[in-house]
């Protein structure tokens, strides 16, 4: 894997967007700022700048952000490196979305501006609801969204976090407008298989919606760092030390899996991160894409790399059977 080879395009669910199966997860770049942003660091703005360039030389061309990841901040500094980084970006696409806590669907017309703002001209190719739990219905938020699109203002609709009966919700109404709902972007990881079992991946096959699926290598437990180095977890910030998967029961019960995407990774000269990637876009079709995020250049090229190969369906076929066995979720 010492020549870089750029991955093959897929079509984006229903629209005509031909996205990398691989985006780059953008919370990172929060500026340490916020509630949800607080959850990382603060990153330099050149940092940030070098792991987009990276993501786009490797050939990931959508980038997910969002308006709580610093209250813009995110949003903010992406669009600064993607145009700092010129030609590479110039056929970039950017998914972000609105925060619907305590708000009504009619904050989506109110707040678009902003959104556009902190994006600096680049156009809003997917607009997403951040998650279900606002004071407005599924069909009041659609309806917003679907104006948006008549506007010009957003391309795409898509949703993060709806169960299976809001997914089918959203697009019936959104049909209602000569639309579709393009995606959901929801948890899905080789620990964390539940949209396997409560309809959700169901569902978006059968209505052509594409998965999204964040947190994909389950907050760095699937790089077995902290397998091979239990001592790591005690430098692991924040409340993601107290998660089940990085206590020893939980990493003695997940340890069968590591094992074997170590064994793979050595054999695709590739890392065990890497292999856990490439089985999440590949073991369902093209129907999946993932967003890992990255506050290292490491982290960068490593997300680039996991799209130069492929797993064989057998070596699919036996990660799947040992993580639906270990899986902590």
């Amino acid at each position: 894997m010492d020549v870089l080879v750029k991955p093959d395009l897929r079509k984006f669910g229903t629209t005509d967007m031909l996205l990398s199966p691989l985006g780059l997860g953008c919370w990172q770049f929060s500026k340490a700022r916020g509630m949800v942003g607080g959850y990382w660091p603060k990153l330099d703005n050149s940092l940030i700048h070098d792991i987009v360039r990276i993501s786009l030389e490797g050939g990931i061309n959508w980038f997910d952000t969002a308006e709580v990841y610093g209250g813009g901040e995110s949003e903010q500094i992406l669009a600064e490196s993607l145009h700092a980084a010129g030609d590479l970006a110039k056929n970039a696409h950017v998914a972000t979305k609105w925060w619907p806590a305590f708000r009504t669907a009619s904050s989506i017309p109110r707040t678009i501006e902003e959104r556009l703002l902190r994006l600096g001209g680049y156009p809003i190719d997917l607009y997403m609801i951040h998650q279900p739990f606002s004071f407005s219905s599924v069909a009041s938020e659609m309806r917003q969204m679907a104006k948006l699109a008549e506007q010009g203002k957003i391309r795409y609709v898509g949703v993060s976090n709806f169960n299976a009966p809001k997914m089918r919700e959203a697009d019936r109404v959104l049909r209602e407008h000569g639309l579709r709902l393009a995606a959901n972007q929801v948890k899905y990881s080789m620990l964390d298989r539940r949209i396997e079992r409560n309809g959700i991946l169901e569902t978006a096959q059968e209505l052509d919606i594409a998965i999204v699926a964040y947190s994909p290598l389950e907050q760095g437990i699937l790089s077995g760092k902290f397998h091979s180095n239990p001592e790591l977890v005690r430098k692991v910030s924040g409340p993601r030390r107290m998660l089940k998967g990085f206590k020893p029961s939980g990493l003695q019960q997940t340890k069968p899996l590591i094992d074997v995407l170590v064994r793979l990774a050595n054999q695709y000269n590739a890392s065990a991160s890497q292999v856990a990637l490439n089985w999440i876009i590949n073991a369902h079709g093209e129907s999946v894409f993932a967003i890992p995020g990255a506050s290292k250049l490491q982290h960068a090229e490593e997300n680039v790399k996991a799209m130069g190969f492929r797993l064989t369906d057998a070596e699919i076929g036996e990660l799947s059977e040992v993580s639906a066995r270990v899986a902590l979720k």
